[in-house]
């Protein structure tokens, strides 16, 4: 096996976080909340045996607001009720000595109807272009500029929540296509007021979440992580390319963030508009990050995998899928044990792997159905 000795080196953070080693939990959606929205003990248990090696251990994304649920099983972190949910899934993935990340977001228009009471809100009147959106019949409503500048305040006061629960960071998911990037891209941002039009003015908004995110970590009296994560390209005919992001990284360099965090379905892949077309996006985009540091993801199952996003400029190597299949990947790798990761599962294999049933079933139905096997 070629050397992977840089994925167990330590890592200090600007803010003065450290971390065991460059591997991350990447965030997986659960869809396994209790009713209420609290996060659930099958989700605990989940957290807790994945964080287990990692340095960093990034949550499930938890919504800033009620109108910004985006999918069915989600727990909330938008009021202060939402307290002893939140302590509980920190110290569940601090216990084995990880680094804690909340990740928090608003969905927009990718919230379903009914779980918004029907209020479904974006930057514009564009409907989301997953399947089924659109199909629902309810129209998207552009949020007014007070509304905006509550939903920048909630993603603070969800901040403070997180520092409250003993979180050591938190991450603004401005990837995906939610609320923060549907501002960022000219496909479904057509506002003419100051939070649209020119790239200046589609970047205000997540530039300005950042800010508030920013001013209540500095309050937390403890070394605090902000991180941000986006994803490079849209298919969209006016939807974001390599320059849209490159101008995004050069504007979150300048403020001085923990980490950023791209989300890719491959952490090799090339662009497909703009940029450097035989080069990964990966390379370019820790260029134009300079010295602020990138956890890259995306189809990474290996040791070799990950060694290879560090030499592309990465950071950091989260692990998705491959944590889903092998909770105890990283102690083996470090063990000299890469031999044993799993690699298949089986439909007997859901208690064995500790998922949450509705994750389970997400998984077992597209997520990773390439990977199973017959039990027979």
């Amino acid at each position: 096996m070629s050397d992977v000795s840089a994925l167990f080196e330590p890592y200090t953070f600007r803010s003065g976080i450290q971390v065991r080693n460059r591997l991350v939990l990447a965030p997986m959606t659960t869809t396994s909340a209790d009713p209420d929205d609290s996060v659930s003990a099958a989700e605990l248990e989940y957290a807790a045996r994945r964080s287990g090696g990692v340095g960093l251990a990034i949550t499930a994304v938890g919504y800033v607001t009620p109108g910004g649920k985006g999918f069915h099983g989600q727990f909330g972190a938008e009021h202060d009720g939402r307290l002893d949910s939140l302590r509980a899934l920190a110290h569940a993935m601090k216990q084995a000595g990880a680094r804690a990340v909340l990740q928090i977001f608003h969905a927009g228009h990718q919230a379903p109807p009914e779980l918004v009471a029907h209020d479904v809100t974006s930057a514009s009147d564009v409907p989301s272009s997953q399947p089924g959106r659109a199909a629902s019949g309810v129209p998207v409503r552009p949020l007014t500029a007070a509304e905006i500048q509550g939903i920048i305040l909630d993603f603070g006061q969800a901040t403070r929540r997180a520092v409250e629960a003993g979180f050591d960071g938190v991450e603004i998911h401005g990837a995906n296509g939610y609320l923060i990037q549907q501002f960022v891209s000219a496909h479904s941002n057509r506002r003419t007021d100051e939070w649209g039009g020119t790239l200046e003015n589609r970047l205000r908004f997540p530039l300005a979440v950042t800010d508030e995110v920013q001013r209540i970590a500095a309050q937390a009296g403890r070394p605090f992580l902000v991180g941000y994560r986006f994803s490079p390209e849209e298919p969209h005919e006016q939807g974001l390319t390599m320059h849209d992001t490159f101008a995004l990284l050069g504007a979150l360099r300048e403020k001085n963030l923990d980490y950023v965090h791209v989300s890719l379905q491959d952490f090799a892949g090339r662009p497909r508009r703009g940029g450097h077309p035989e080069r990964s996006r990966l390379e370019q985009i820790a260029e134009a990050l300079g010295d602020t540091p990138l956890i890259g993801v995306g189809n990474i199952w290996t040791p070799q995998d990950a060694a290879q996003a560090l030499n592309l400029g990465a950071s950091f190597a989260a692990l998705g899928r491959a944590l889903l299949l092998e909770p105890e990947w990283v102690q083996k790798v470090q063990s000299g044990r890469a031999a044993e990761i799993r690699t298949t599962f089986t439909t007997a294999d859901r208690e064995a792997l500790t998922l949450p049933e509705p994750m389970w079933n997400m998984l077992t139905g597209f997520m990773i159905k390439d990977r199973l096997v017959d039990a027979r």
